[in-house]
């Protein structure tokens, strides 16, 4: 049923059925666009202003978009601090054990999946990897909360196992934990935030032919889904990036993750050979950076979630409702410790792991109607994949980089990928 929506910051939102009426495409039918093309000049669709829309065409949009649902708009003089003293105050306690087994449980895991790729065959290799790799994922998130000061009452201790914890995955701790940090600070601010920042177009004009095409293959098709291996590589090993007050800590973390590679790695190279490097760490080691991209990008861009300038930006909406909640395979959050469960994390990042789904109970039951939440599907994706690239002014959110003449890399895409849910 089609429905009139009033106009929002000078766009006028339609719902998918009203614009199939009109003679445009609905978002979901054969891309889910946020610049619809058409013979005419494209006409200006605002996703960003989802929540503003009737519950009956939100969820029209959510499911043409690859969500089960997107929430309303959360009203302006709701607080952060409101939504954290909402949950209930043992959601923020730390409990060693629970915080120790974690560590036991990625460990034999790990273990475990080394095992596994020793035994199989070629042909089971691939297999292998990819729950090495979701396994690895478990390393990062015990790592995750020692950053938080989420897993110890200790400072120092979380500071050992952070370091320990991620020197495998050679990403420098202190670093890491000082970047992610400023993105929980700035979560979806354009400019500020460190994590998934939308391409703006006067960056674009300095690309060159080679830039151009290198960012539209890694950021516009599901190679997105390994791209925190360049955020690692750009973020971390720059001191220039530190303050003199920060790059001793930087230094040592720096120092853990060059001696596990001058150490282990070439260990493993005169026990096994190359091939042992690719095979029992190499290719882990990308499993782990496909989760890790595919949590954070899932978990933070969207086609309904705005990236706002500092003077327009609200922290209570950018951590509520500017974050996904994704329901992923069973096995995958068992090994990656719920840090899927993202919405209450983002709310409060001094949540331990092991309470997050509790917080995430609390949080639906208290501000359901402003939350976000879809599961890991092909139609979800296949829009970060083709339309999310490029931050349109008019909307504060995403077009595709080909908005203005629709190029191979992306038709191809958009009618070969699927559209399931």
């Amino acid at each position: 049923m089609a429905m009139a929506m009033p106009k929002l910051g000078g766009l006028r939102v339609r719902s998918a059925a009203a614009q199939t009426k009109a003679g445009i495409p609905a978002v979901g039918a054969k891309r889910c666009a946020v610049q619809m093309r058409t013979a005419a000049p494209a006409v200006a669709y605002a996703p960003t202003e989802a929540g503003f829309m009737s519950d009956e065409e939100r969820a029209a949009l959510a499911e043409e978009m690859g969500y089960l649902k997107i929430g309303k708009e959360l009203p302006d003089d709701v607080t952060l601090n409101t939504i954290v003293q909402s949950m209930p105050k043992e959601v923020f306690e730390i409990d060693h054990g629970k915080a120790w087994r974690a560590v036991l449980t990625s460990i034999t895991a790990m273990s475990a999946c080394l095992y596994l790729i020793h035994i199989s065959p070629w042909y089971l290799l691939p297999f292998a990897w990819a729950l090495a790799g979701t396994a690895f994922t478990g390393f990062f998130v015990i790592g995750h909360d020692a950053g938080h000061r989420s897993f110890h009452k200790n400072n120092l201790v979380e500071d050992i196992v952070g370091t320990l914890m991620f020197a495998p995955l050679i990403y420098p701790f202190e670093p890491w934990r000082i970047k992610h940090n400023h993105h929980h600070a700035h979560t979806n601010k354009l400019e500020e935030d460190t994590a998934w920042v939308p391409i703006e177009e006067e960056k674009m004009k300095d690309w060159s032919p080679l830039a151009s095409a290198l960012f539209k293959f890694f950021l516009g098709t599901p190679m997105k889904l390994f791209a925190s291996v360049g955020h690692w590589l750009i973020w971390h090993f720059d001191l220039s990036k530190y303050t003199e007050k920060q790059r001793p800590r930087v230094l040592v973390s720096l120092a853990a993750v060059f001696a596990f590679m001058g150490t282990v790695l070439p260990a493993l190279v005169i026990n096994a050979g190359w091939w042992g490097l690719v095979k029992y760490w190499l290719m882990p080691w990308f499993g782990y950076h496909f989760w890790m991209s595919t949590f954070t990008v899932i978990h933070h861009t969207a086609p309904h979630i705005p990236f706002k300038p500092a003077k327009e930006w609200n922290a209570a909406k950018a951590q509520l409702s500017g974050t996904v909640h994704c329901d992923f395979p069973a096995w995958v959050e068992f090994l990656t410790h719920d840090i899927s469960v993202h919405v209450p994390h983002h709310v409060s990042s001094k949540i331990p792991w092991y309470n997050l789904r509790k917080a995430h109970a609390s949080l639906k039951e208290n501000w359901g109607e402003y939350m976000c939440e879809c599961t890991f599907n092909w139609r979800m994706l296949k829009s970060i994949f083709t339309e999310l690239h490029v931050y349109d002014e008019k909307t504060n959110g995403y077009k595709p980089f080909d908005w203005k003449k629709e190029e191979a890399l992306f038709s191809t895409q958009r009618a070969v990928l699927p559209n399931s849910m």
